[in-house]
């Protein structure tokens, strides 16, 4: 909370909202509700405070008296004296310091009682249930009230899993009375904080992290990642009957294929993939974004032509360089200078640019990207690859033959 701004010529002392302001500011760092965990005392806390000197004093006497007046009227402070002398006021007592001297003085002046008794409840909930997670608390007393409500079941998950450690099963099969199937994914954030702190060394995948990685990082079973891909070549047979299938595989049953394809094509767009035109020997993948972990187990990929099509802006080509983290051979796909120009009608705007450098990119690519993070063509310039027209690409398609 910033200070109120002063008229010019109006006296700069502190103002009991500005020492109400000090506290919250404590309260929002969570400096007031930390001592609840560690049980150690509060001190008496003394605020930034300025009054007013005795040359003012004669200048603005009715004003110091009002401002003095304030101050002795706010419940819950401490308010510590000077005696200044005055050649025609005589002695005065005017305020020299401002003091909260407890932390429940605090939490009155700044009406926050009922949160901290929240605070306190979960603390000795904890206490008794989970102390290894004391010490998070400690850290983090602000998000402890916002997860206030759903505490007792977060605590009972924890409970549960260092009962059942590698529980080998996925996440909406935890039966725990009163807990939702979804609610362990919808805070698997702060309870992979937790898990750390509250389990065994052994009942952890180190090597598993993030938010994506949290069931295998715990023991749980996680759900398949799928692979969809299309055959664009009429003689490669699949599915017995079945011309150019749409088809749909988990990540370790996609890796086992042992299909003559020579070309494999991956784009992002669902209907570029639907539509894509036939090619000998070849295969479409429906890309994933920036994740690429799956297909990179599929090893009879190195010995295939990669090629993808993404957007023309800075992320499609961010992608680009990550799948050339798995497959470095990759070659880029109606990603070129030339195609972005034959579609200036059609393009598009692209919000939160990628900056970093990309040190996958071939020249060429390197510099078109440099033009597009840069806004030399023109500011957040895309072109969406479902933009491209099929002309356009069967074009390049024969070009690659």
């Amino acid at each position: 909370m910033s200070a109120p701004v002063r008229p010019r010529g109006e006296a700069r002392w502190t103002t009991v909202n500005e020492l109400k302001g000090e506290l919250l500011r404590l309260w929002a760092r969570g400096e007031l509700l930390r001592p609840l965990v560690t049980l150690e005392t509060a001190p008496p806390r003394r605020l930034a405070f300025k009054g007013p000197g005795s040359a003012e004093l004669a200048l603005r006497f009715d004003e110091v008296r009002s401002w003095m007046a304030e101050l002795a009227a706010v419940p819950h402070l401490r308010i510590e004296t000077r005696e200044v002398r005055h050649r025609l006021l005589g002695a005065q007592q005017l305020p020299q310091s401002v003091w909260v001297d407890t932390l429940e003085d605090a939490l009155a002046l700044i009406g926050k009682r009922s949160e901290a008794e929240r605070f306190r409840e979960r603390v000795a909930l904890t206490r008794a249930q989970e102390p290894a997670l004391l010490e998070w608390m400690a850290q983090h007393p602000i998000q402890v009230l916002d997860l206030a409500q759903a505490w007792s079941q977060l605590l009972a998950v924890v409970d549960w899993l260092r009962h059942h450690p590698c529980p080998g099963i996925y996440l909406r099969q935890v039966d725990l009375p009163g807990i939702h199937s979804k609610f362990i994914e919808a805070h698997r954030g702060v309870l992979s904080e937790w898990f750390d702190l509250a389990l065994p060394p052994e009942a952890i995948h180190h090597d598993r992290t993030g938010v994506g990685q949290f069931a295998a990082r715990y023991g749980f079973l996680d759900k398949p990642i799928r692979i969809r891909f299309r055959i664009l070549a009429p003689g490669i047979a699949v599915v017995k009957g079945a011309t150019q299938p749409d088809v749909t595989l988990d990540a370790d049953s996609f890796k086992c294929l042992d299909l003559p394809v020579r070309k494999v094509f991956i784009t992002e767009n669902e209907t570029n993939f639907l539509a894509f035109p036939p090619v000998a020997d070849a295969m479409v993948v429906f890309g994933a974004g920036y994740g690429w972990d799956a297909l990179a187990q599929a090893a009879w990929l190195a010995r295939c032509d990669l090629h993808y099509w993404g957007d023309i802006d800075t992320h499609g080509f961010a992608i680009l360089d990550q799948l050339r983290s798995r497959f470095g051979h990759v070659a880029s796909f109606l990603m070129d200078r030339a195609t972005l120009m034959a579609h200036e009608g059609l393009w598009g705007l692209e919000g939160d640019q990628v900056i970093r450098d990309l040190p996958r990119l071939t020249p060429s690519e390197g510099a078109l990207f440099d033009e597009l993070r840069d806004n030399r063509i023109r500011v957040g310039l895309r072109l969406e690859q479902e933009h491209v027209g099929f002309p356009w690409v069967v074009a390049a398609l024969g070009a690659l033959r």
